[in-house]
């Protein structure tokens, strides 16, 4: 399925119903005073939360979303009947954007949290509201208030615990594959990951833990030098990378690739720092990957002592053989155990 992550679109509440004037012509009432009644409030838009949904697609083709508008009053009393709400399903993760102001109008980050984007107008009061003992037969009534009419802009942010850094090719969609039950492609090519994926690892499988004790790993594409900017697949994914916890830095020794992993890993913390500072705090894993690789296993111990200056412990890892994998499974855990909420 065609992964989309940001959208735009207008969105118009229903404009409430017209209040009604009226008056009562019963034989048996022989002073009937006004009967008009009120109009119908306008329906709403709503979006709600859906853990099924990983994707803003459905959305993608809308122009104008609109809710239905009240019904006026009527005579004899009688209400005008409100108007249909609509409520939309968006993936969790979703922030809500007002395109003409630039302001965040909201964040669905629940599954099924409801969020009121458009409101729709009041209903206008009929004339039965306005007698008074100096005007029992009042000629006015309200006209219903309008709906609320806005510009959005949709934009997904994924969800994780752990998010999965690295220049291309460094192995980040082989790890998340045998880490986890996620499928991405993979290839031997610089962006074979277009889409971010998401794969559950389950601790129990890996570590002594308690069944059913899980987190979840983002695979985030491929960035390069100059991503902050825009550079490569650029901002657009580096905004996925807000949502998680932990983040899991792979690095790699490949001469094909013209990859320094130390050079690596001091690129990758920059772009995060030019895109937001916030994200270059959070609590970090990072593993040298390909340790089958006899190159990559000659070189771990001269690059493990330069990054303990730094103080950091680098791991080594090779998702293929699984060499590695639960001493890293363990310290993402812990990371993630001792990290506080990301900021929203």
């Amino acid at each position: 399925m065609r992964f989309v992550d940001e959208t735009k679109f207008d969105v118009e509440a229903g404009d409430g119903g017209n209040g009604c004037i009226a008056f009562r012509r019963e034989s048996h009432v022989p002073f009937g005073g006004p009967s008009g009644g009120d109009g119908g409030g306008g329906g709403s838009i709503y979006f709600i939360g859906d853990e099924g949904r990983n994707s803003l697609l459905d959305l993608k083709q809308a122009r104008t979303i609109r809710a239905g508008r009240g019904e006026h009053g009527k005579g004899r009393d009688k209400y005008g009947k409100g108007g249909h709400d609509e409520c939309i399903s968006v993936p969790l993760g979703t922030v809500i954007f007002d395109e003409e102001t630039g302001e965040i109008v909201g964040e669905v980050l629940e599954h099924e949290e409801r969020l009121l984007v458009a409101a729709g107008g009041e209903g206008g009061q009929g004339n039965k509201h306005f007698a008074t003992p100096t005007d029992r037969a009042p000629q006015r009534a309200e006209e219903g208030e309008p709906g609320q009419h806005r510009a959005i802009r949709l934009e997904l942010r994924v969800m994780a615990d752990v998010g999965l850094l690295g220049f291309p090719n460094v192995g980040k969609s082989t790890f998340i594959s045998t880490v986890s039950a996620a499928r991405p492609k993979i290839a031997d090519y610089p962006f074979t990951t277009l889409v971010p994926q998401l794969g559950v690892v389950k601790l129990d499988q890996w570590i002594g833990a308690t069944p059913g004790e899980t987190f979840v790993v983002a695979d985030i594409p491929g960035l390069v030098e100059g991503a902050a900017e825009g550079a490569g697949l650029g901002i657009r994914f580096l905004r996925h990378v807000e949502r998680t916890r932990v983040l899991l830095h792979m690095i790699t020794l490949d001469p094909g690739e013209d990859r320094e992993p130390l050079r690596d890993y001091a690129a990758l913390r920059h772009e995060l720092e030019r895109f937001d500072p916030e994200l270059a705090k959070r609590p970090e894993v990072v593993a040298l990957s390909k340790s089958d690789l006899p190159d990559t296993r000659d070189i771990y111990e001269d690059l493990k002592a330069q990054f303990a200056e730094k103080g950091i412990k680098l791991e080594l890892i090779s998702s293929p053989t699984r060499a590695g994998l639960k001493s890293v499974i363990e310290a993402l855990r812990k990371k993630i155990n001792e990290a506080v909420e990301p900021t929203e």
